[in-house]
């Protein structure tokens, strides 16, 4: 085995706690978007997924579950979009016109 030196752990190397996920009220009120559109994904997961939920509502919240993910998806696709947008930019070189 190579030999590995030890070093002293520094904050750096701490990874940061997990924010809890905003309710659908905080997300709503302080949120972004993005954060509402997956505090609202949460709430209905859980009603789905809930035993005293009425059948005759889960067809609604499942069909609302899944647009909510798509909207999500949707959101992400943007920005990624735009991040490339911005990286893929490329400044305008000199243009000699007595060259064509």
């Amino acid at each position: 085995m190579a030999d590995r030196k030890l070093r002293a752990v520094t904050a750096d190397d701490v990874p940061a706690p997990p924010t809890k996920p905003k309710t659908v009220s905080e997300a709503a009120r302080t949120g972004t978007v993005r954060e509402l559109l997956e505090a609202t994904r949460d709430r209905i997961a859980v009603a789905v997924e809930n035993p005293n939920t009425p059948a005759r509502d889960l067809a609604a919240l499942t069909k609302r579950l899944l647009e909510t993910v798509r909207e999500i998806e949707a959101w992400d696709a943007r920005e990624d979009a735009d991040d490339a947008d911005s990286a893929d930019a490329v400044e305008d070189g000199y243009f000699d016109a007595s060259a064509v």
